[in-house]
This record gives structure tokens, sequence and C-alpha cells, in this order.
């Protein structure tokens, strides 16, 4: 009977999770259909903007500096065993631009933005407002869903260019002023090194990393009476929030690879 309860696991787990994938398939289809649908609120959007971009300045800027000023750091002791100081400002922008940037920006934003919306819209779940909002004929997708992907959208890829340049800075004022590289070389190597495959390729990360993260953020609180592990009550909102930070990091990790083997 052991072998049949593991067979019985499997098949138990496996149909779970499809039909939890396939939920939030039709969840974000559902949302950028009705992105398109008139009638287009910008109150909402603004709001949420407000919210995921101008709120998320402070950590983006304190987390950039430190990390180009890391990168400087880094950089000048291994570029110098082969006397390459002078390319300190090349690998420190193209590491920015091309993974750092995007990929830590969207990190921040989960932790910061993507765990509250989750939270707000499984409290919502919990104490049945959305079912409210259904009962009232209003759609909680172009409600709810849509200020916040389009914000998303918007934000992430101006965050990533703010953390990029914050970075950059960070990377000079260790390289040049602390540990005596010359400014020349540092701006001449990243002028020469950084073409516009290297920011495209770092906008289209910052574009997807805030689908994602919106995406698993708000659909792990909108199914919240759908999980497993979840359920209803002040317990099941902690959970479900926990699984959407941890799962949207995963995500945003995954798709950088796969976005990077694609266009290198």
């Amino acid at each position: 009977m052991g072998i049949f309860r593991i067979f019985e696991w499997i098949g138990d787990n496996a149909l779970y999770y499809l039909n939890q994938y396939g939920r939030m398939g039709i969840f974000l289809g559902q949302c950028c259909v009705q992105a398109l649908l008139p009638p287009y609120k910008f109150r909402p959007i603004l709001r949420q903007i407000h919210f995921i971009g101008a709120k998320s300045v402070f950590v983006i800027l304190f987390t950039g500096a430190f990390t180009g000023m890391v990168l400087g750091l880094q950089g000048y002791y291994t570029l110098r065993q082969y006397g390459s100081e002078g390319a300190l400002g090349s690998a420190v922008a193209l590491s920015l631009i091309r993974e750092l940037g995007p990929v830590l920006t969207a990190l921040m934003v989960t932790g910061r933005a993507g765990s509250a919306m989750c939270a707000e819209i499984g409290i919502m779940r919990n104490s049945e407002q959305i079912d409210a909002l259904e009962c009232m004929a209003i759609d909680p997708h172009k409600y709810l869903m849509v200020p916040k992907f389009v914000a998303a959208l918007v934000c992430l890829p101006l965050l990533t260019s703010i953390f990029d340049v914050v970075g950059i800075a960070g990377g000079r004022f260790v390289g040049v002023n602390l540990l005596g590289v010359s400014a020349g070389a540092y701006y001449q190597g990243m002028v020469h090194s950084v073409v516009w495959k290297d920011v495209s390729m770092g906008l289209v990360k910052s574009l997807c990393f805030g689908l994602l993260v919106v995406w698993i953020s708000t659909s792990k609180g909108y199914f919240l009476h759908h999980e497993r592990s979840g359920g209803f009550g002040a317990e099941g909102v902690s959970r479900v929030t926990t699984n959407a930070v941890v799962a949207s990091s995963v995500a945003v990790l995954v798709m950088d690879y796969l976005i990077t083997a694609i266009l290198m």
C-alpha cells in the first residue's frame, strides 16, 4: 500500500499545481484584456505609480549606491592584478546595466511593494470585499489589478534607470575619489563598452520583472481561498504573502537567466 500512497501524493500535488498555474494564467489574461478595454481611469494608476514608484525611490537610491561602491571596490582589486584599472568604468557599468540593476530593483520592489499588494488583495478576499465588488457588477480585475499592472510596467524601467545611474556614480566615487583611478579612464571605458544592446536588455528585463512581480503578488492574494497552506484569517494572509515574495524572487532570477540566454 505504501507505493500507492506515493503515487497518490504525486498525483494530488500535480493536479493542485496545475490548477494553481492555470488559475494564474487565466488571471493574467483577464487583467491584460481589461487593461485594453475602456473606460480608462488615470487617478488609480497615478496612485499606484506613487505607491510602487515614488515610495521606492529611497530604497533604490540606497541599494544602488552601495551596490556600485561594492562593484567599484571589488572590481578595482581584481583588475589591478592585471594592470587594467582603467577598465573599472566599463566593468561597473556593464554589470549594473545588464544584470544587477534590473534584478536588484525587482527584488527591492518585491519586498517593499509586492508584499503589500499581496497582503492588500488577500485581506480584501479574506473580508469578502472582492465578493462585494462582484455583487455590484464591478470587475475586480479592472478596478483593483489593472492600475497595479500599468503602474508596475511604468515604474520598474524608471527605477532601474535610477539604480544604474546611482550605482555608476557610487562606483566612480570609490574608484576615482578613494582609490585613485583616472576619472577620464573611468568614463572613457564606460563610453566605449556600453552599447544600446546592453541598455535595451536592461529595459526588457525590467519590464518582464515588473510584470512578473505584480502578477504573482496580486494573484496569490486574489486566490487566497484556494491556497493549500493559506486559508482564511490573519495567518492565511501572512503565509500567502510570504509565498508571494518567495515565488516572485525566484521567478525574477529564473527569468533573468532566460532573457540573458535569449538576448546575448
